[in-house]
C-alpha cells in the first residue's frame, strides 16, 4: 500500500474512531459564558477555521488541527476526519455556533480568533481535542481554555484516539521542512539575552522565548532543563531560508509562546 493510500486509510479510520466515541466526547467541555451570541455558518472550511454566512472566518483558538492539501503539500492524516467532525458538530446545531472572541480578536490572516461552543454550552474544540484530531496550541493572550482544552488532549494521548494512534512526535534531525511539529529532544543549554531566553537542544534546533512571553515562563525553571529531556510544540522555522544562521547555530528554531507548549519528560 502506497503512502497516500495509507493516509487516506488512516483518516477513514479516524472517522469512524471518532463516531463510536460520541457520547465521550460530548462531555469534553471548558467552562462557557453566559449571553454569547450565536452566528450562522456558511462552510467548515478544515479541522480549525469556519467561514461565517457574513463572509468572515473564524480560527478557532486552542487547537491546530491535521493540515489539508495546500502550497504542493499532501493532505496530512486525520485532516479530512477533523473537517468531518466540525462538520458534524455544526450541523447538529442547526448550522451556527457561540462564539467567545479572544482577547486577541484578529491572527495575521485577518481571520477572528474564537472560541466556539454548541448549544449544550460544549466547546468545539475541546471536543476535538479529545477526539485526537488535532493539536492543543497556547498563544498569548488567548489562553483562557488551555487548561481544560489540555487535559482534553491528555485524555485522547492516553486512550491513543485519531492522530495519537502512531505518536507523531520527531527528533530534531527528523525535521525537514518549516511548520507545526511535536518534537523531543535533551537540553543541552540555556541562555538569555536580547533575544529573549534560548534552549539549545541536542540537535539542530533551538528553542525561543520571545521577550513579550518572558513573563509567562519561569526563567529559573528553565535554566535548570540543562540535560533533561523536553517535549515541545509549535510552528518550526528554516531559518537558514532566513539567511540568519550563523556557523555553529541551528537550522530549526521553535518560538515558545505559552508554558502549555514545553514539557519535562520524566
Amino acid at each position: 500500500m502506497g503512502y497516500l493510500e495509507q493516509m487516506k486509510k488512516a483518516s477513514l479510520v479516524g472517522a469512524f474512531f471518532v463516531s463510536v466515541l460520541l457520547p465521550v466526547l460530548a462531555q469534553a467541555a471548558c467552562p462557557v459564558p453566559q449571553g454569547l451570541s450565536r452566528y450562522p455558518v456558511e462552510r467548515v472550511v478544515d479541522g480549525d477555521t469556519l467561514r461565517l454566512a457574513d463572509g468572515r472566518s473564524v480560527r478557532l483558538i486552542g487547537i491546530n488541527a491535521p493540515e489539508l492539501a495546500h502550497h504542493g503539500r499532501s493532505t496530512e492524516p486525520f485532516a479530512e476526519a477533523a473537517r468531518q467532525r466540525l462538520r458534524e458538530l455544526v450541523a447538529a446545531n442547526d448550522d451556527s455556533v457561540a462564539l467567545q472572541f479572544g482577547a486577541q480578536g484578529k491572527d495575521h490572516y485577518g481571520r477572528l480568533l474564537a472560541h466556539a461552543y454548541d448549544a449544550s454550552g460544549h466547546n468545539l474544540e475541546a471536543q476535538l481535542l479529545a477526539a485526537g484530531l488535532g493539536y492543543l496550541v497556547a498563544v498569548a493572550p488567548n489562553t483562557r481554555l488551555v487548561a481544560c482544552q489540555q487535559a482534553a488532549e491528555r485524555e485522547a494521548r492516553q486512550a491513543g484516539r485519531g492522530l495519537w494512534r502512531q505518536a507523531p512526535v520527531r527528533s530534531p534531525e527528523q525535521l525537514s521542512e518549516s511548520g507545526f511539529a511535536l518534537v523531543q529532544a535533551r537540553v543541552q543549554r540555556v541562555q538569555r539575552n536580547r533575544g529573549g531566553v534560548w534552549l539549545e537542544l541536542d540537535g539542530p534546533l533551538v528553542l525561543q522565548v520571545a521577550p513579550k512571553f518572558v513573563a509567562r515562563f519561569d526563567v529559573a525553571a528553565l535554566q535548570a532543563l540543562v540535560g533533561r529531556r523536553v517535549e515541545a510544540r509549535g510552528w518550526v522555522i528554516d531559518r537558514s531560508r532566513r539567511g540568519s544562521v550563523k556557523p555553529g547555530q541551528a537550522r530549526w528554531m521553535l518560538p515558545l509562546t505559552d508554558k502549555a507548549m514545553l514539557e519535562v519528560l520524566p
